[in-house]
Formats: C-alpha cells, structure tokens, sequence
C-alpha cells in the first residue's frame, strides 16, 4: 500500500472524528496537531467537501447540513416535531401583520400554525399557499418565478423582482444549516440570493430550526448569524450554539418539550 495514501485516509478519517466530537474542525489547529501545512488540511477538507462529508468554512469545515431531498420527502419527516417549533414561532405573529413565509417543511408547519387573525401572507412556496388559500381572513400573495422542484420555491429574476417591492414584519426564512459562527445557509445558490435579498427588507427575520440542523453548514451563504432576530429551537438543541446565537443579539424561542 502507497504511504502517502495510507497517511491521506487516516487524516481524513481523523478530521471525520474530530467533526463528529467537536462539531466543527479550525485548519490551522489541524496543521499543527498533525506537523503538516494548512495547504495540506486544506487540500483534505476540500477533497471531504466534494465527498459530501463536510462543509468548508472560513477557517475550517462544519458537518454537513441534512441532505436537501425533495418537500415531499421533508415534509413526512418528524411532522410533531415540526409542529411544536411552528406553534412557538407562531407566538410573534399579530392581527395586521405581514408576513413572508420562505419554503420549507417546518415553514409549511409555520404556515398551518397561523392564528385565525387578520393579516397578509406573502410566499414564494406553492405548498405554503395551498395551505392557506381556504382561510378567508389572510390575504395571499405569491411570488413569482420558476419553480425549483426539489426546494419548493419560486426562485430566479422574476422572484427577486418582486420580493424587491416588499418589506414584511416577519420573514419566516427556511435554512439548510444553522451555525453560531457560520450563520445561516442552503443548498442552491439562487435561493441564497432571493433570501438575503428579502432579508434585507423585512423588520424581522425568523427561523425554527429543527436539532440535525443546528451546528452544520450547506454550501451557500445567506446571512450572517447576527443578522437574525428570531431563533426557534427544540428543547434538546445545543446549549453552546444556543448561548453563543444569543451573544449576538439573536433572541431565542424554545419549542415545548414533549
């Protein structure tokens, strides 16, 4: 067996322990603990990266965010447990309020939690408006665009056309990774733009995040984690990253334990 591929696999391995135990791996505190460069752990977290088995960070790599399959799939997954996040994140909701309600499973969650009050929805989900379009007290407003498949969202120029000529009170944004250093992120490079882009424009921004998410990273950016206002949690999610969001200014929420 080559050496240099022997020495290869077991510094992949032992950065995949490290991710596992500590939840995020540094490069610099790698080069140094295994006496070879940053270019070297860097050359390693990339070839993990396209392997799909980290996410490369400033710095560093975080595990992974869930794999994004498609809503469909999503939306059989844990549905009580998306239900409880969405009952907490539907507590900030007033009569005349407007609200934009990203895609997303939980969100989809969010959208049938709503309070039989007054107000307007704005989505860019299908799933969101067909959840809604029977409640006669909301006043519903889809953006437009084309329909990604596997997110759920109306995405692209057109989508970001309108989403421009909003300014809600409360951005229910839908988020693949959700990480105290890292900030928020997704899967598809056009839904990160559409997401800061209405970030930007909304009094607030929310998200309900369910555990597996918290602590990992998807390969596009959407806003830094001081740049959220509302973070929804499970009551088992992790207690530093829940401190270390709250040091920034997040304000935290805590879904009811069963």
């Amino acid at each position: 067996m080559n050496t240099a591929n022997l020495l290869l696999k077991e510094r992949h391995a032992l950065i995949q322990q490290r991710l596992l135990a500590d939840g995020r791996v540094l490069a610099l505190d790698l080069a140094q603990q295994l006496n070879v460069s940053e270019d070297t752990i860097r050359r390693d977290l990339r070839d993990l990266a396209a392997a799909g088995l980290c996410t490369r960070v400033y710095g560093g790599a975080l595990p992974p965010a869930p794999a994004a399959t498609p809503l469909a799939e999503r939306s059989k997954l844990a549905p009580q447990r998306k239900a409880r996040l969405a009952q907490a994140a539907v507590t900030l909701v007033s009569g005349g309020n407007v609200l934009f309600i990203d895609a997303g499973s939980t969100n989809l969650a969010i959208a049938a939690a709503l309070p039989q009050l007054p107000m307007t929805v704005l989505t860019n989900a299908a799933a969101v408006a067909l959840a809604l379009l029977e409640r006669p007290e909301i006043e519903l407003i889809m953006v437009g665009g084309r329909v990604d498949a596997r997110s759920g969202a109306n995405l692209g120029a057109a989508a970001l056309r309108d989403a421009e000529r909003m300014r809600p009170d409360i951005f229910f944004l839908g988020a693949c990774g959700v990480d105290a250093e890292a900030g928020l992120s997704c899967f598809n490079y056009e839904e990160a733009e559409f997401k800061r882009s209405l970030a930007a424009a909304s009094k607030a921004v929310l998200v309900a995040a369910s555990r597996e998410k918290i602590g990992t990273a998807a390969p596009f950016a959407v806003l830094p984690p001081e740049h959220l206002t509302y973070l929804v949690l499970e009551s088992g999610a992790d207690r530093r990253q829940a401190a270390q969001f709250g040091r920034q200014g997040v304000q935290l929420l805590y879904a009811e334990a069963v």
